[in-house]
C-alpha cells in the first residue's frame, strides 16, 4: 500500500491535453480568420482589420490590467506613438516589416522612459499618472507639426509591402495584419501563462510578499509596461498600414478608454477576451452606430451598463466558469 508521504512526493503529471487543445483552438481559429476575406465584401473586411488592430491593442493593455493590476487610461500614447513612428518611417521610404520594427522600438522607449515614473505609483495615483502621460503625448502630437502633420495629422501613408508586392487592397492588408496580429498575441500568452506570469501575478495580488521574497517588484513592472507598450505600438503600426493616415485622435484618451472598455467586457485576464471585446466596441461604435444616426457612443454605453451588471467578470469568464463547473 503506497504511503501518505510517498502519495505527497509524487510528482503531478503534465496536463498535455489541456496544452494541445489549446495549439489546436489556436490554430483553427487563426485559418477561419485567414479565410474570412474570402466570403466577406470588401467593407466588412476592413472593418475585421480594423478590430484586429484594436483587438491586438486591448490585449496589450489587458497584460497590464489583468495580469500585473495596472490600470491605464494613457495606453493610447503607446499605441499612437507607433503608429506616428511607423507612419513617418513609412512616408520616408521603409515600409512593411521595418517601419512596424521602428514603431514598436519607438513605443518601446516612450514607455520606458513614462514608465520609470509611473510604475513608482498604484491604484488611482498610477491610473492619474497614466493619464497625464496620454495627455501630454496628445498635445505633443498636435503641436508639433515638422513631424506629426500636427491637427492634420500624418496622410499618405504609403501601402505596406512584402516581397515587392504592394499590399494595397483590403484583403491583402488584411493578411498582412493578421499575420502580425498572431505574433503579437502569441507573445503575450508567451509571457502571461509562463514563469514571468506567475511572477507579474504575484506582484498583482501581493506586492510587498513578491518584494520580501526577493522580487524587484518595481523593475518587474517596469518591465510588463515596457513589452505591453511595445506591442501597443506593433497595434499603432498596424493601424497606419490600415487606414494610411494617423491623427492626434489614435493618441487620445478616448482611444484609451475604448480600450480599457473592451478589456473589462471581454474580461480581464483572460487571453482573447479582450480581442471579444474589442470587436464588440468596433462593431456597435462604427456599424451599429451608423444605423443609429450616429448614437454610436450611446449604444456603447447601454452595453458597458449591462456587461458590468450581467457578467461583471466578463464575457470571456462566462466559458471559463463552465469549464471550471
Amino acid at each position: 500500500m503506497t504511503s501518505l508521504a510517498q502519495t505527497r512526493a509524487a510528482p503531478a503529471r503534465p496536463r498535455l491535453g489541456v496544452g494541445a487543445r489549446t495549439a489546436t483552438g489556436i490554430a483553427a481559429g487563426t485559418l477561419l480568420l485567414a479565410a474570412a476575406p474570402l466570403y466577406l465584401a470588401p467593407y466588412a473586411t476592413t472593418t475585421l482589420t480594423r478590430i484586429l488592430v484594436f483587438g491586438l491593442l486591448a490585449a496589450s493593455l489587458n497584460l497590464l490590467v489583468g495580469v500585473v493590476g495596472l490600470p491605464s487610461l494613457g495606453h493610447a500614447a503607446f499605441f499612437g506613438v507607433g503608429a506616428y513612428a511607423a507612419a513617418w518611417t513609412a512616408i520616408h521610404g521603409l515600409a512593411g516589416a521595418g517601419a512596424l520594427l521602428v514603431g514598436v522600438v519607438v513605443a518601446a522607449l516612450v514607455a520606458l522612459v513614462a514608465g520609470a515614473v509611473a510604475v513608482r505609483a498604484s491604484g488611482v495615483f498610477f491610473l492619474m499618472l497614466t493619464l497625464a502621460i496620454g495627455e501630454l503625448t496628445q498635445q505633443a502630437a498636435d503641436s508639433w507639426e515638422s513631424v506629426t502633420g500636427g491637427s492634420n495629422g500624418l496622410y499618405g501613408v504609403p501601402a505596406p509591402t512584402l516581397f515587392g508586392t504592394v499590399l494595397d487592397q483590403p484583403a491583402t492588408t488584411y493578411w498582412y495584419v493578421l499575420g502580425f496580429f498572431v505574433v503579437g498575441m502569441l507573445a503575450l500568452r508567451l509571457v502571461s501563462t509562463s514563469a514571468p506570469g506567475v511572477v507579474l501575478r504575484g506582484i498583482r495580488d501581493s506586492e510587498d510578499r513578491m518584494r520580501a521574497l526577493g522580487y524587484r517588484t518595481t523593475a518587474i513592472k517596469l518591465g510588463a509596461l515596457v513589452f505591453a507598450g511595445a506591442v501597443a505600438g506593433l497595434a499603432g503600426g498596424l493601424l497606419a498600414a490600415q487606414q494610411r493616415l494617423v491623427t492626434p485622435a489614435d493618441v487620445g484618451f478616448e482611444t484609451s478608454a475604448l480600450a480599457l472598455l473592451a478589456v473589462v467586457i471581454g474580461g480581464t485576464g483572460s487571453w482573447w477576451g479582450p480581442c471579444l471585446g474589442a470587436a464588440l466596441v468596433i462593431v456597435v461604435r462604427d456599424s451599429l452606430g451608423a444605423t443609429l444616426d450616429g448614437h454610436g457612443p450611446l449604444a456603447l454605453g447601454l452595453l458597458f451598463v449591462l456587461v458590468v451588471y450581467l457578467l461583471p467578470t466578463g464575457i470571456a469568464r462566462i466559458r471559463l466558469r463552465r469549464a471550471a463547473s
